[in-house]
């Protein structure tokens, strides 16, 4: 735990935490952000300080312990039977608890991490399989575009994807690849995920089960309430609704903060987009603007991708009247995160530019 293996080449954390290494200077701006973050887990703090996505309103700050992580860091490595000399792939920016992760899971179980800069097209040009990625949906996405690519794909061991839903054409793909991929549920508050869903091979659903040590509840309200005492400091009440099994599984049906009142109706925005989705081509999102007979309408916007006057017939033809949305806007493009998720404040934002009256 007090040394790394970067791209093959062994570092110890004393070197790390006094200087930067030329083998760091040499390469890329992204390895200058990888040995910032390493200087940081080497400094004598115990804590260290996380930035939340901001998918739902201003990215939060939050203070964790390292030895939180590393126990989050084990949880994963001992899932996947990870060790020394096991090949990983950073691909995911270090501003956020995925890259960050990827990172402490090295440190922790000696695995040897290929460093590629963060882009769409992250194992472009790769030739050596990798034991355990983790990548969000639109790389695993355009990685399929190739052959090239998908070979590779299809060639890391374990492969788990997250940081937003992944669509079900998409899902649909990776069925038949040979490899284990999955789905991950979690957030910065867990120190990455908590619960997985495969999705290729035997076993593929659409329950998440949690991984060991982790237990979940509901509240009043039906949101996940998480107990994970390895990696958090108490209970985490999350605001997503989900329905929980009797065997613990569960299902995520959407978050709190996106059920909207429209004409005494609640609709779960995530529902609606699930139908949606595979109908609609490129990114789009349900919102919704007040409205003086409803309280809410339903907006959606959709990018320049998609045809306007199909998605009307799609919308007439898969929602009930009372979830179809009042107007339907073309936008230059869907606002996301830094980590990729929608922006849900930024796309109410925008929808209320464009329909300042409804």
């Amino acid at each position: 735990m007090n040394r790394i293996t970067v791209d093959g080449t062994l570092y110890r954390g004393k070197e790390l935490a006094e200087g930067h290494p030329a083998a760091f200077a040499a390469t890329s701006p992204f390895h200058h952000k990888l040995y910032l973050f390493l200087r940081e887990w080497f400094s004598p703090s115990p804590l260290l300080t996380l930035h939340t996505s901001g998918s739902t309103g201003k990215p939060k700050e939050i203070t964790v312990h390292k030895r939180k992580m590393l126990h989050s860091a084990a949880i994963t490595c001992d899932f996947f039977h990870l060790g020394e000399g096991d090949r990983a792939l950073l691909c995911l920016p270090l501003e956020y608890i995925a890259g960050k992760m990827m990172v402490v899971r090295a440190l922790y179980a000696g695995l040897d991490l290929m460093v590629v800069e963060p882009s769409g097209h992250p194992l472009a040009g790769i030739t050596k399989p990798f034991d355990f990625a983790a990548m969000v949906p639109l790389q695993v996405y355009n990685s399929l575009r190739t052959d090239e690519e998908r070979r590779e794909l299809s060639q890391v061991g374990n492969l788990i994807i997250g940081g937003g839903a992944i669509d079900p054409a998409l899902e649909e793909a990776l069925e038949s690849l040979p490899n284990k991929i999955y789905s991950t549920y979690g957030m910065t508050e867990t120190l990455s995920h908590i619960a997985l869903r495969r999705i290729s091979g035997a076993g593929t659903g659409r329950y998440y089960t949690p991984l060991p040590g982790v237990s979940l509840r509901l509240s009043e309200e039906q949101t996940l309430i998480i107990d994970a005492p390895r990696v958090t400091d108490g209970p985490v009440v999350t605001h997503d609704v989900a329905e929980i099994r009797p065997d613990g599984s569960f299902h995520i049906i959407g978050r709190k903060d996106n059920v909207i009142n429209t004409g005494g109706i609640k609709v779960q925005v995530e529902e609606v987009e699930r139908v949606l989705r595979p109908h609609i081509s490129g990114n789009f999102a349900i919102t919704s603007l007040p409205h003086p007979k409803l309280g809410e309408a339903l907006v959606l916007l959709i990018g320049p991708e998609a045809n306007p006057d199909r998605t009307r017939e799609v919308v007439a033809e898969c929602l009930p009247r009372v979830r179809q949305p009042l107007h339907i806007l073309v936008v230059e493009a869907i606002p996301l995160t830094g980590s990729g998720k929608t922006d849900r404040a930024a796309v109410k934002k925008l929808a209320g530019y464009r329909l300042p009256l409804l």
